[in-house]
């Protein structure tokens, strides 16, 4: 017990390794990474139950119940789907022999501590985070606003018509062209893959 209680006061309890990327085809997420849909990894934190896997389109945690356990549970994150959020980075004190990175995903909280010796390589993988925070949320306001645009340009053009034509079919065409145009700007905006975001910043 008290050798626990030491554990977690010194952060030794499960504490990361971040993998070298020579390395990365040896880690157990490898193997569902879509390498068929050009997936590839970026980043890896193994610890002795878990491992979290940063890709360009996901983040693939393998979920360990237990140290001595080999039974796990995974869990792939996609960034279109569950939006990043609330991220930190704890750096470690003077006792402490790990530092912390900390988010959000779609409402699911990550906590994730990694030996303080990898700093270096946190803060980068920080940066990567922090950056698809500000491209998601700025693509958010922009989406936004091509929602209001169709919006207000529907409207103006429902109420002046179109000489000739029936009001249903105006209403029919009018529908199907922002309905058209939004959806390219939703495609446009939704980025789905973020490897030139990784590419920039993850330094390894």
């Amino acid at each position: 017990m008290f050798k626990k209680l030491a554990a977690d006061a010194l952060g030794l309890s499960d504490i990361g390794q971040i993998i070298d990327k020579k390395d990365f085809d040896k880690v157990d997420s490898d193997d569902y990474v879509m390498h068929e849909d050009q997936e590839q990894i970026y980043f890896v934190i193994k610890s002795k139950k878990d491992e979290y896997c940063f890709t360009n389109l996901a983040l693939i945690h393998l979920d360990g119940d237990s140290a001595v356990s080999s039974k796990r549970m995974l869990k792939r994150y996609p960034y279109d789907k569950y939006e990043i959020s609330n991220v930190y980075l704890e750096t470690a004190g003077t006792v402490d022999l790990d530092v912390e990175i900390k988010f959000t995903m779609g409402g699911v909280a990550f906590s994730i501590d990694i030996n303080k010796k990898q700093l270096e390589q946190v803060k980068d993988l920080y940066k990567a985070l922090i950056k698809i925070v500000e491209i998601t949320a700025s693509n958010e306001v922009l989406l936004d606003y091509a929602h209001q645009s169709v919006t207000i340009a529907r409207d103006a053009t429902a109420r002046f018509g179109v000489q000739g034509a029936a009001p249903s079919e105006q209403f029919n065409a009018i529908n199907e062209s922002a309905y058209n145009w939004l959806k390219s700007k939703r495609k446009e905006l939704k980025v789905k893959d973020f490897g030139a975001v990784f590419e920039k910043y993850i330094n390894q």
